[in-house]
């Protein structure tokens, strides 16, 4: 993640950047961003969990996507992400009351896959 470039990198709680609008590059509303998932072995930030905006049928229905995926525009306080609603849509989703198992590489390759990216565990 990189930030925006008109202001200077600062360290920032979880708790305000949950809750963050994600939008696509062509500046669509997407959902916004519910938590984050941390290895603990790491330290580093592995996934977001997002929550679509304003999708009918698909009440209570989270998506994980890639750390990596995401840009902060701190001026806009909004996540940027290089995909589309439909990509999204896409992705394999869970519903609140059923989290996947985020240490299962076979389903963290094929969520990195579906966004384009290369697994967090694989880059130095």
């Amino acid at each position: 993640m990189t930030a925006s470039q008109s202001q200077p990198y600062k360290l920032m709680s979880a708790a305000t950047l949950s809750g963050y609008p994600v939008r696509s590059r062509s500046n669509d509303d997407l959902g916004c961003i519910e938590e984050f998932i941390v290895d603990p072995q790491t330290g580093k930030i592995a996934y977001t969990v997002l929550s679509l905006a304003g999708l009918p049928g698909v009440a209570g229905k989270l998506y994980a996507v890639p750390w990596s995926g995401l840009e902060l525009d701190a001026d806009q306080r909004v996540f940027v992400l290089n995909a589309d609603r439909h990509t999204i849509e896409g992705a394999p989703g869970f519903q609140e009351e059923e989290w996947p198992d985020f240490t299962d590489q076979d389903w963290g390759s094929q969520i990195h896959s579906h966004y384009g990216l290369s697994p967090y565990w694989e880059r130095a």
